[in-house]
């Protein structure tokens, strides 16, 4: 599975917010293409753009954005963090 689990910040919660984008942890060798079909496929939402960085902390982080201005809140619902 690429996807570890949501990346949940103060930070990535005022991402949410403001520009309708989640972070995940992912492994290490994902690519952008596979992290966009993984969330497609799981969470059944389409997903604009997908940018990737590492962590201070040696992982991988992918900011997610949706075309739908409602989807990232619904995940984070459904996984129940928000």
């Amino acid at each position: 599975m690429v996807l570890r689990h949501p990346y949940v910040t103060e930070k990535a919660m005022m991402t949410l917010e403001k520009e309708n984008k989640i972070q995940f942890l992912v492994d290490k060798d994902a690519t952008k293409k596979q992290i966009k079909r993984e969330i497609e496929k799981t969470f059944e939402q389409e997903v604009r753009g997908v940018s990737t960085v590492m962590t201070m902390h040696g992982e991988k982080k992918a900011i997610i954005s949706f075309a739908n201005e409602k989807a990232a809140e619904e995940i984070l619902s459904r996984l129940g963090i928000m």
